[in-house]
């Protein structure tokens, strides 16, 4: 079945994986120890960008995931500091477990930085669409996992992990998201971002959904509900004492994501909560389903991944709460 799109108001947009890719090539000269490995996509990922600066320290590996993370492991262990890139569907799935035993398991200083996650990869369809890697990542010890929002705090992210020790994912998009950030400023790992503060309820969002939440805000300030808004670009480690005092001042929390309720940010955030102080969680995200392939803007509004559903998804969190 082909999604067909439909008509949206024009926002600014800019590319994540270009983004990634002008970093990498900026990094190239700071950071002689940066070394770039592909899954003989790097048109698709941007890493051409640092591919055509510095030839000699990019490595095509060929479609061999798996292979591509064992020897970035082993470039991390001869002190590389290896940034690895494919679509997030290969990345996590299909080199998962090279993920596990090569990297995690060691500690080991590797950046996975995977493109085209999500429902936007479009017309692609389901079988390039993924749905769970945030969780899958999320699971592994040792790994950090980062959601950017938008362009510019992908370049943040980027230039942070490179400075970072330690095993890291980072997720990119097919896509061009909304502009959330004019300018990109120091990435702090582990910590939300507070965008506008409303003591009504409480709108955590991460990637995509960030700026779409902003847009659920504004809406409901219309009918006069007031939120806080929160990018919540880092999903592990999860900034616990951020989303405590959501709880605490809010007492209702909608979290928003491009990617599975199972396992990703919305149950990161309710395990936080449900341990600490509960309140209502209401999770916007993909349920446990396969994406189909058109437009990725018809494709969001089909899932339910849009202001509507933030909004609908707030009124109830506010519905649990006032009992």
């Amino acid at each position: 079945m082909t999604i067909q799109t439909s008509d949206k108001p024009v926002v600014e947009k800019k590319s994540l994986r270009d983004a990634y890719g002008a970093t990498l090539a900026e990094l190239g000269a700071s950071h002689p120890a940066v070394v770039v490995l592909d899954a003989d996509l790097s048109g698709s990922t941007r890493t051409a960008t640092f591919a055509k600066k510095y030839p000699d320290r990019f490595f095509n590996m060929g479609v061999a995931e798996a292979n591509m993370i064992g020897v970035a492991a082993g470039m991390a262990v001869s002190g590389k500091i290896p940034f690895a890139s494919t679509f997030a569907v290969f990345a996590t799935g299909r080199a998962w477990e090279q993920i596990r035993q090569s990297v995690c398991l060691g500690n080991v200083n590797v950046k996975v930085v995977a493109s085209h996650g999500g429902i936007t990869v479009g017309e692609d369809g389901p079988s390039h669409q993924a749905m769970e890697d945030i969780a899958l990542m999320r699971a592994l010890p040792h790994m950090g996992v980062i959601v950017p929002a938008d362009a510019a705090e992908t370049a943040s992210a980027v230039r942070f992990a490179a400075d970072h020790v330690g095993p890291l994912y980072i997720r990119l998009a097919r896509d061009k998201f909304p502009v959330v950030h004019r300018e990109a400023t120091p990435f702090r790992l582990g910590k939300g971002e507070v965008l506008r503060n409303g003591p009504d309820v409480a709108l955590v969002g991460c990637g995509l959904m960030t700026s779409t939440i902003i847009e659920a805000a504004d809406r409901l300030a219309d009918e006069g509900i007031m939120a806080t808004v929160v990018n919540m670009a880092t999903i592990k480690p999860i900034d616990e004492e951020l989303l405590i005092t959501l709880a605490t001042t809010c007492g209702a929390i909608v979290t928003a994501e491009e990617h599975s309720i199972i396992g990703g940010l919305g149950s990161a955030v309710a395990e936080v909560i449900g341990e600490n102080i509960p309140v209502p969680v209401i999770k916007v995200g993909m349920k446990s389903e396969f994406g189909k392939s058109g437009p990725p803007e018809a494709l969001l509004d089909y899932f339910g991944l849009n202001a509507a559903a933030v909004i609908e998804a707030a009124k109830k969190a506010l519905a649990l709460k006032n009992g």
